[in-house]
C-alpha cells in the first residue's frame, strides 16, 4: 500500500535541498509525495524541477527586529495555517517531514491539529526560531551536531546528520579535471562561497592567486555577478558564478576546499571527506550560526577554521598551506565519524513514525 508524505520547508535553498535529497529513497519505498511551501517561495521552482506535486500557502516572516510587516505577517501565518489544514485534510498524509523555515510553522501546527505525525530537521547547531516555534508539534527533531541534541527535548532529539544528494557522492575526478582544463600535476584547491558567493573571501583569494598557484590549481565558485574578467586567461585558475550538474565532478577533482560554514555545505564536505578550511559568516552579518557550526566541526577534527575578521592575504595563504600539510589527519577524523549521509538515518525516523 502506497504511503503518503508531505515535505515542507522553504525561504532558502538550505531549507529545501535536504528535502530533495530524500526523494530517491522516498520513491524507492513507494511514498506518494506532496510539497507544501510558500506561494511565491523559491521552493516552488525547486520542487517543480524535481517533478513532485506542489501546493502553495500564505506565509509571513517572523522577525526579531522592527518592521511594519510585523503587524501584517501574523495574519498571513494564520491564513497559512488554515490553508495547510485544508490541504492536509484533503491529501491525508501518513507523515509530514519539515526542514524548517517560516513556511514550516503553519504546516507543522496544521499537521498536529490533524493528528498527523511530524518529523523535523534542524541543520544548524543552535535551533532556528521557526524550528523552536514548531517543536511542540513534532514527534522527533533530527539534527547534525551533538551539541544541538543537548538543546532539544531529550525525548525528541535524534542525531542523524544532514540528508545529502546522492548524486553529489558519485562524481568523477577525471571528468572534473577535464572540465576544468587541469592536468594531474598539481593538487586542486576549490573555493565555494554558497549560492550568493562570499565577496570578501573572493577578494582575498584573488589577491593571493600568484602565491597559491605556485602549489595548486584553483577552481573558484564565486557567486552570481562576481566573475573577474581580467583573470579569465590565468593558467591554473577557473572561475564560475554557479555550478549545477557538474558540481559532483568538481568536488571529486578537489583535494582541499575553502568554504563558508552553512550547515548543509559543511555536511556535504564531511560526507565527501574533503579536508576543508571554513571561513564562517561573521556575527555582524548573521545570527552567528555559521561560527558555531564551524566551531563544532573544528572541535571534532573535521575542519580548520579561519575567522573572517582575522583573514588577510597572509593568513589565508598560511591557513591553506597548513591545511594541505595536515590533510591526512582531517581525512582520518572524517572517516572515523559516525555521521555520513543522513538520508538513511532520517528515513528510519520517518518509517518509525509512519
Amino acid at each position: 500500500m502506497m504511503k503518503k508524505i508531505v515535505l515542507t520547508g522553504g525561504g532558502t535553498a538550505g531549507h529545501v535541498t535536504p528535502n530533495l535529497a530524500l526523494l530517491p529513497e522516498l520513491k524507492k519505498r513507494d511514498f506518494d509525495i506532496l510539497y507544501i511551501g510558500g506561494k511565491n517561495g523559491m521552493e516552488a521552482e525547486l520542487a517543480g524541477a524535481a517533478g513532485i506535486s506542489y501546493r502553495g500557502i500564505s506565509t509571513g516572516k517572523l522577525r526579531r527586529y522592527f518592521d511594519l510587516k510585523n503587524f501584517t505577517d501574523p495574519f498571513r501565518v494564520i491564513k497559512g495555517f488554515f490553508d495547510a489544514v485544508g490541504i492536509i485534510r484533503s491529501y491525508r498524509p501518513d507523515i509530514v517531514f519539515s526542514k524548517g523555515g517560516f513556511v514550516a510553522v503553519p504546516v507543522t501546527a496544521a499537521a498536529w491539529v490533524c493528528r498527523v505525525p511530524v518529523i523535523s530537521h534542524e541543520s544548524d547547531m543552535t535551533p532556528g526560531l521557526a524550528n523552536r516555534l514548531a517543536a511542540p508539534f513534532v514527534k522527533k527533531i533530527c539534527c547534525n551536531f551533538p551539541e544541538t541534541a543537548a538543546m532539544l527535548p531529550k525525548n525528541k532529539a535524534v542525531l542523524t546528520g544532514s540528508p545529502i544528494r546522492e548524486e553529489l557522492l558519485k562524481g568523477s575526478r577525471d571528468r572534473g579535471l577535464e572540465l576544468l582544463g587541469f592536468g594531474d600535476g598539481k593538487p586542486v584547491l576549490m573555493m565555494i562561497g554558497g549560492s550568493l558567493g562570499a565577496q570578501r573571501i573572493n577578494k582575498v583569494l584573488r589577491a593571493d592567486l600568484k602565491e597559491l598557484l605556485r602549489v595548486f590549481d584553483i577552481v573558484h565558485i564565486c557567486g552570481k555577478g562576481n566573475l573577474e574578467p581580467s583573470l579569465e586567461e590565468t593558467e591554473g585558475y577557473r572561475q564560475f558564478e554557479f555550478v549545477s550538474t557538474e558540481l559532483k565532478d568538481i568536488f571529486a577533482a578537489a583535494d582541499i576546499v575553502i568554504s563558508r560554514a552553512g550547515a548543509n555545505s559543511i555536511c556535504e564536505l564531511l560526507a565527501l571527506k574533503k579536508p576543508n578550511l571554513l571561513i564562517p559568516l561573521s556575527a555582524a552579518a548573521s545570527r552567528g550560526d555559521q561560527i558555531l557550526n564551524a566551531g563544532s566541526f573544528e572541535k571534532q577534527g573535521f575542519s580548520m577554521v579561519l575567522r573572517e575578521e582575522e583573514m588577510n592575504e597572509d593568513s589565508l595563504v598560511e591557513a591553506v598551506l597548513k591545511l594541505w600539510s595536515d590533510r591526512a589527519g582531517y581525512i582520518s577524523a572524517m572517516e572515523s565519524s559516525g555521521l555520513r549521509n543522513g538520508v538513511e538515518a532520517v528515513m528510519r525516523e520517518i518509517e518509525a513514525a509512519v
